[in-house]
């Protein structure tokens, strides 16, 4: 026992040694650190104050301030940045899926606006603009060496009123302008149909309507279809899909899974660090689902085809998503401002990060651009010809009416399915996969 408390004593007294040894040294850098901290504060003050006295016209010095803010943090990553009293408020209105706008998610690149997603149903949506997409003027003026938030002003305007922005996109060797009639923008989080058996969830983004959005629209269509064993399966439609509220991308993936972490958080002290679990309950009861994402689907779209892709509960089909993983806090301000800082990076359940990388899909299917309607036209097939169409042809009398009738309805089904190959091919080989694994299912269950 003494020996034991002998050894102890020693590693004690030994650690107490080693800390003083060092603490000298580090006090000194610490100290020098502050100092220069303090030097390079009194260099702000004099800069802001020759600026004040001496620039050529008077400056609004609350701006100045607030331009000084910005480019700290924007200097950061292209997430952080200051809100204003007015975007403070317009960003708590946005969350609640109201807003006035154009209707596109943006980010900075290489100094010009990048569209990460058009919002469906939206003006941009509906002018052709599309994820990818860079834009270089707003009126004729060019937005290269503006802040993102400055660009993001000049694109703002009344209800009602006409932009032109000019756009830069891959496989156009030219620039085009593009005109969109500014309008109040109402999104719709979630818009669910069903496609011959299969559902079909659209998600366009994750704000406070997203998850009683996503429940209602399922368990309408799951009653339509006459129950749950009538649906071969689930499409969760992610495609362009900018994110939102990290509390909602958990709580839509929790309605899918069982058991098992969703995402996890971790900052800059490990202390901060948090994991999101799944609670019992899967509103698809088990149906096979598959996740649709392309370069559009970005952070909380990309938190739930992570956790469904890594707990093998849906097959994820598209093309990358565009790799945002990181977690912007908004802190509130005094005066009425904000400032959206990013405090940490998220993982998926196998602990990876895709920050960067994106969500690589299972299945990697391109969406083919669509042709001009002149060109669909000239490739339009003619009809063709079958016995039913010949004068005095003779009728099929092994069938009753029922299996005509069902042989009619099965054939609706696959002409339809044909038509959503040419209007959208990813959802439609989406629908195709479910169709095979019921298939699958069903010879499983006969034998």
């Amino acid at each position: 026992m003494k020996k034991f408390v002998m050894a102890a004593l020693g590693g004690t007294v030994a650690g107490i040694i080693a800390t003083t040894q060092v603490a000298g040294p580090l006090l000194a850098e610490e100290s020098a650190r502050s100092s220069n901290v303090y030097e390079q504060l009194d260099l702000f003050g004099d800069i802001f104050e020759r600026i004040r006295s001496q620039y050529v016209e008077p400056v609004d010095e609350s701006k100045l301030i607030e331009a000084a803010i910005n480019g700290m943090l924007t200097s950061l990553d292209p997430h952080s940045s200051y809100l204003s009293p007015d975007d403070a408020a317009a960003m708590r209105v946005q969350t609640r899926g109201e807003f006035g706008g154009l209707g596109i998610e943006v980010t900075q690149e290489e100094g010009f606006v990048k569209v990460v997603s058009p919002m469906d149903g939206t003006p941009a949506a509906e002018a052709g603009i599309e994820a990818g997409d860079f834009i270089t003027h707003v009126n004729g003026e060019s937005v290269l060496g503006l802040t993102l938030d400055q660009a993001v002003d000049m694109m703002r305007g009344p209800v009602g009123s006409e932009i032109v922005i000019t756009v830069v996109r891959e496989g156009e060797e030219e620039p085009f302008d593009v005109s969109i009639i500014r309008d109040t923008i109402k999104l719709t989080a979630v818009r669910a149909r069903t496609e011959g058996s299969t559902v079909v969830l659209r998600v366009t983004t994750f704000n406070d309507q997203t998850t009683p959005n996503l429940e209602s629209g399922l368990a309408e269509q799951i009653e339509a279809a006459g129950g749950i064993d009538k649906v071969n399966g689930i499409v969760l439609d992610l495609r362009n899909n900018p994110g939102g509220l990290l509390t909602q991308a958990i709580k839509v993936s929790d309605s899918f899974l069982e058991s098992g972490e969703i995402v996890s958080t971790r900052g800059r002290n490990p202390s901060d660090g948090e994991r999101f679990n799944a609670t019992p309950g899967d509103l698809a009861e088990g149906k096979p689902m598959v996740v649709l994402i392309n370069g559009g689907s970005a952070s909380a779209s990309e938190i739930v085809a992570g956790a469904l892709q890594d707990h093998h509960r849906a097959i994820v089909v598209g093309t990358k998503s565009f790799g945002k993983g990181s977690v912007q806090t908004v802190m509130p301000l005094r005066g009425d401002g904000a400032m959206r800082l990013t405090t940490a990076r998220y993982y998926t359940p196998s602990g990876r990060s895709i920050q960067a990388l994106g969500v690589s899909p299972d299945i990697v299917v391109e969406q083919p651009r669509r042709q001009p309607a002149a060109e669909e036209e000239t490739t339009t097939r003619p009809r063709s010809r079958s016995e039913a169409d010949l004068r005095g042809r003779l009728n099929n009398d092994s069938l009753t009416e029922d299996e005509i009738r069902q042989i009619e309805e099965d054939r609706a089904k696959a002409e339809a399915a044909a038509r959503l190959r040419v209007e959208d091919y990813q959802l439609a080989y989406a629908i195709d996969i479910l169709k095979g694994l019921s298939v699958i299912a069903t010879e499983n269950t006969d034998q």
